[in-house]
C-alpha cells in the first residue's frame, strides 16, 4: 500500500504501480483526505482523519500489508501501523518523515535548513494549508525527472493541510515498535535532505537502510530500482 507525500496524491504512483503488479503483485494507492480525487475540504483534513482512511482500506484486505510512504507522510505511517499492527508486514520510509512518539513532523522539518522550498510555500490562513510555487517544482521536488513530469505537477498537486505536520504522533513499542521498518534514502535529495533522513533514521533505527541516487521523486525518475528494493524488502519478509 503506497502514501504519496505533500501536495501529491495517487498519482505519484503511476510508473510502479505496473512494474510491481506485472511480478505478481498486489498494490493499493490512495489519495489522502483533501488530496486529488478526495474532496474532503482541505480545511477539516486532520491527522485521525488521514489516518482513518487508510486503517479503512487496511481493514478491507485479507492478507498484511507492506505499508510505503513518501516525503511528510512517513508520519501516516506510522500512526496508522500503531493502530493496526497486526495489519503490518513492513514499514518503508521513502525519504520520508520517520517521527518517534510525542514529536511532530514539523519538529524536523525546521531542522532540515538545507532544503531549498520553505521559501516557496505559500501560507493560506483561510484554509490553513500550503500551496507550492511552481518555480521550485523541477529544482525541489524533481530534479533528475522527466520535464512532462513537471508539466503534470503544475496540473496535479494541491493544497496540503499545515496541522496533520504539528499534530503529536502516539507511538508505543508494543504496536509501532514491533513492526519492521526500513528506510530508502534518496541521496541527491533536496526537499527533505539527507541530513534529515539520516538524522531521522539514525534516532530510530531500521532493520536496513537503502540508498537510491536519486531526487525527492524516484518513483518518476528511477521507478525501476525502488521497485526492486521493495521487492527485497517483501522478500526478507517472506
Amino acid at each position: 500500500m503506497l502514501i504519496h507525500g505533500s501536495w501529491h496524491n495517487a498519482w505519484n504512483w503511476h510508473k510502479v504501480v505496473p512494474l510491481i503488479e506485472a511480478a505478481g503483485h498486489r498494490v493499493i494507492c490512495i489519495d489522502l483526505p483533501g488530496m486529488g480525487r478526495d474532496k474532503t475540504p482541505v480545511k477539516e483534513v486532520t491527522l485521525q482523519k488521514s489516518v482513518a482512511k487508510i486503517t479503512e482500506v487496511i481493514d478491507q484486505q485479507p492478507d498484511k500489508l507492506i505499508l510505503v510512504g513518501h516525503s511528510k507522510n512517513g508520519i501516516m505511517v506510522s500512526q496508522a501501523a500503531e493502530y493496526r499492527p497486526d495489519k503490518m508486514e513492513a514499514l518503508v520510509y521513502l525519504a520520508a518523515y520517520l517521527v518517534p512518539d510525542g514529536k511532530t513532523q514539523r519538529e524536523y522539518a525546521v531542522q532540515d535548513t538545507g532544503g531549498v522550498l520553505k521559501p516557496y510555500v505559500i501560507f493560506d490562513e483561510s484554509t490553513q494549508s500550503t500551496t507550492l510555487d511552481p518555480v521550485i517544482y523541477k529544482e525541489g521536488l524533481y530534479a533528475d525527472c522527466e520535464d512532462d513530469i513537471v508539466e503534470m505537477a503544475k496540473l496535479l498537486l494541491s493544497s496540503e493541510p499545515v496541522n496533520t505536520g504539528t499534530t503529536r504522533l502516539e507511538l508505543t513499542d508494543e504496536n509501532f515498535g514491533r513492526i519492521p521498518r526500513y528506510y530508502i534514502e534518496c541521496l541527491e535529495d533536496r526537499a527533505v535532505t539527507p541530513y534529515i533522513q539520516q538524522k531521522m533514521y539514525m534516532e530510530l533505527p531500521c532493520q536496513k537502510v537503502y540508498q537510491l541516487k536519486s531526487s525527492h521523486s524516484p518513483f518518476f525518475s528511477r521507478p525501476e530500482e525502488l521497485v526492486t528494493l521493495l521487492f527485497d524488502i517483501a522478500s526478507i519478509k517472506k
